[in-house]
């Protein structure tokens, strides 16, 4: 990765100045894709947007805002989910000086009025059918926001650009993106337009598996625009290089391989829960009918790894960052060995420091796991990281505290100097002395054909301090006694005919559903409060006794 934006860039210094320049070089190239399966789940016209005509209504929208009194340093939300729409919005705003806060429209009121008061937005752009929800939750917050909805003439700003007549450029906020908040409240990361830009071109630049043909790329991603992969990396790359982005509305596993074929992708991005749901439908002619070159992701399960790739024909590159780290801090196996099936996700770049922190606070020895810290090479080692937390400035000094980014992943270094994921160090569960992560034993429950969705916690253990508790939702529900019981020790021989029997779970219990963020994750610390409390419930079965040392 090089610490400047590369020079076929032009150097721009914003994201809004990348998509001008991508119309002056490729005015005839797609920018967007509009899927017909995408068209019908947000009722709008299925086809591609050229760079040209995105530019023509950027321009125009840039100018509608403007003249309502929209400038640099002010906050516009956007709730428009993976609509083209979006795009369009943030790069009208962007060459403002406007910085967007994507909204996902799974957040409620509670959360709704958290983000409104702390990111002190002025406007939300968001359909009309979800404007009663943010008006009574700004009223709760006592934040006055105004509303719009995409093809609605810009509402008068209600108060000047806190930065009016100040340059823009790369030092300028270009998003506010909140953390999922799976353990705590949500915190605002502020975001450069050097970030996002840096983003793209790490992407645009890096070679080996991952090499992006300029104006030649048609990217598919599932990934939603409130998450960095798609906003910085997915759509800023393809900016660079002239590439075509076809946004869907969520991954529908039946119907994913015909999105793949309509859109004509050469590249998907994925979630690790993808390729293991994909492997579970049976083999067909079909399956290598794509023109797909790699994937990009992170967390496929490694027992899924090289056979995803046998089977469908494309390698799914591993990698990892985090919204803070951007692509200051992006680690990736782009280039062999990638050491498939192993949790590998690469090793770091020339111009990226990694120090791996065990428990004890010294530094990890060889497969040894610690805490992975990270900060760029440079004379910034903040250079392509997020800017702060907003309103944060102790959880910001925290995060860097002894000039080290602290990630909370738990990681290892191999003896050839690979990195290895294990997981997030809150959600490693401490057994008997043994520690066993929580996304090992999920990816191969997901695996099982009855299993629809799992979240795997530590509840308290008299014996052995953490037992391994796992929250099943099937596509049936067990009847109460022996169907369930039956079901919940077929899961539990079936992780130990596939991993030490320790990690196996302790406990089984069939939910209705998950605590998740609004980004779909899971809310690790509100599944580690249920999970204490559901040993002993007529849901949860124990499963205890099978759990023995295989000789």
């Amino acid at each position: 990765m090089s610490q400047n934006i590369p020079s076929f860039t032009g150097q721009p210094l914003t994201v809004a100045q990348a998509l001008e320049q991508a119309a002056a070089r490729w005015p005839d190239q797609p920018f967007v894709n509009v899927l017909s399966e995408t068209a019908r789940a947000y009722g709008i016209d299925a086809g591609e947007l050229g760079y040209r005509d995105a530019l023509e209504r950027v321009t125009t929208l840039r100018q509608q805002y403007a003249g309502a009194g929209y400038g640099h340093g002010h906050r516009v939300g956007l709730m428009l989910d993976n609509r083209p729409a979006f795009l369009l919005h943030w790069l009208a705003l962007n060459g403002l000086g406007v910085s967007v806060v994507p909204v996902s429209s799974e957040l409620r009121s509670a959360e709704l009025e958290y983000l409104i008061a702390h990111s002190e937005l002025l406007l939300v752009v968001a359909p009309p059918a979800r404007h009663a929800l943010l008006e009574a939750s700004a009223r709760a917050a006592a934040q006055a926001v105004a509303l719009m909805g995409d093809g609605d003439q810009p509402p008068r700003a209600r108060r000047p650009a806190p930065a009016l007549g100040e340059p823009v450029g790369l030092a300028t906020e270009c998003g506010l993106l909140y953390t999922s908040g799976t353990t705590g409240r949500p915190k605002g990361c502020m975001l450069s337009n050097r970030y996002y830009l840096l983003a793209g071109a790490w992407y645009a630049s890096l070679g080996g598996h991952v090499s992006l043909q300029p104006g030649r790329e048609r990217m598919l991603t599932p990934l939603p625009l409130v998450h960095m992969n798609a906003m910085a990396f997915s759509v800023t790359a393809m900016m660079l290089t002239g590439g075509c982005i076809s946004l869907v509305d969520r991954f529908h596993p039946d119907s994913w391989w015909a999105s793949v074929r309509e859109s004509k992708a050469t590249v998907i991005h994925y979630l690790g829960v993808m390729p293991a749901m994909l492997m579970k439908a049976p083999e067909s002619a079909p399956d290598r009918d794509h023109s797909v070159r790699f994937g990009f992701g992170a967390g496929v399960n490694r027992s899924l790894h090289q056979p995803f790739e046998a089977r469908f024909g494309f390698p799914l590159i591993e990698a990892w960052a985090m919204t803070e780290t951007g692509a200051g801090g992006v680690i990736i196996a782009h280039d062999e060995p990638r050491e498939v099936g192993s949790n590998c996700f690469g090793r770091e770049a020339a111009d990226l420091e990694v120090r791996i922190v065990a428990d004890s606070g010294s530094p990890a020895g060889v497969d040894e796991p610690g805490e992975l810290l990270v900060r760029h090479a440079g004379a910034d080692p903040r250079d392509g990281f997020f800017s702060g937390y907003l309103k944060d400035e102790q959880a910001t000094a925290e995060a860097w505290a002894g000039g080290w980014f602290h990630t909370g992943d738990v990681v290892r270094r191999d003896a050839q100097g690979l990195l290895h994921f294990i997981d997030r160090r809150k959600n490693v569960i401490r057994r008997s002395g043994e520690n066993i992560a929580a996304i090992e034993v999920e990816s191969v429950l997901l695996q099982h054909p009855a299993v629809r969705a799992v979240a795997v916690a530590a509840t308290p253990d008299a014996l052995r301090g953490d037992e391994v508790l796992a929250c099943v939702i099937t596509d049936s529900d067990p009847a109460p006694g022996a169907p369930r019981d039956a079901l919940a020790h077929d899961l539990v021989r079936w992780c130990l005919a596939r991993l030490a029997y320790y990690k196996a779970p302790g406990y089984v219990a069939f939910v209705d559903s998950l605590p998740l963020t609004s980004s779909q994750k899971v809310q690790r610390g509100e599944l580690k409060r249920m999970a204490a409390t559901l040993p002993g419930q007529s849901h949860c079965v124990d499963t205890r006794a099978l759990k023995k040392r295989q000789s």
